[in-house]
């Protein structure tokens, strides 16, 4: 349904915001989890055991998605969007889409929807970083 609609280039629809949010995401929980498990230590908190790869696993999901949700609407409106009869979109790009999402809607509307994403991010962070310090354990590397 697509292709006769929209073409083939309707296929890729929406590739430039994903790839902007998959950055936002992976910088989010890779960067921010090395410097919660740091805090965390540095500060006392707790020692390199499941409760600090916990913490470390909860900040870092809850950035992640703080960071990738105004992508997610950007990239969902992008993809979303459809012409007009007389041909013309709603938004030309995804900085276009930033500007008017946030003078319509207020700066606000960037994190609607932040609680699915969330509930989706959150356990498999805390998954991924105490299933990787349990192998990096069990390995016998160090943490830094």
């Amino acid at each position: 349904m697509i292709i006769p609609v929209e073409g083939v280039g309707g296929l890729w629809k929406g590739v430039f915001p994903n790839v902007q949010r998959a950055f936002l995401v992976n910088m989010g929980e890779l960067a921010c989890y090395d410097q919660a498990k740091r805090f965390v230590f540095e500060n006392g908190v707790s020692e390199d055991n499941i409760s600090a790869h916990n913490l470390a696993s909860i900040t870092s999901g809850l950035l992640a998605t703080s960071l990738s949700c105004p992508a997610d609407v950007v990239k969902t409106r992008m993809m979303n969007q459809s012409r007009s009869k007389e041909g013309k979109i709603m938004y030309n790009n995804s900085y276009d889409c930033l500007v008017k999402t946030v003078k319509v809607e207020g700066l606000r509307a960037l994190w609607k929807g932040f609680f699915p994403p969330w509930a989706r991010l959150g356990p498999r962070q805390f998954v991924l970083w105490v299933s990787y310090e349990k192998f990096r354990q069990t390995a016998g590397f160090s943490s830094f």
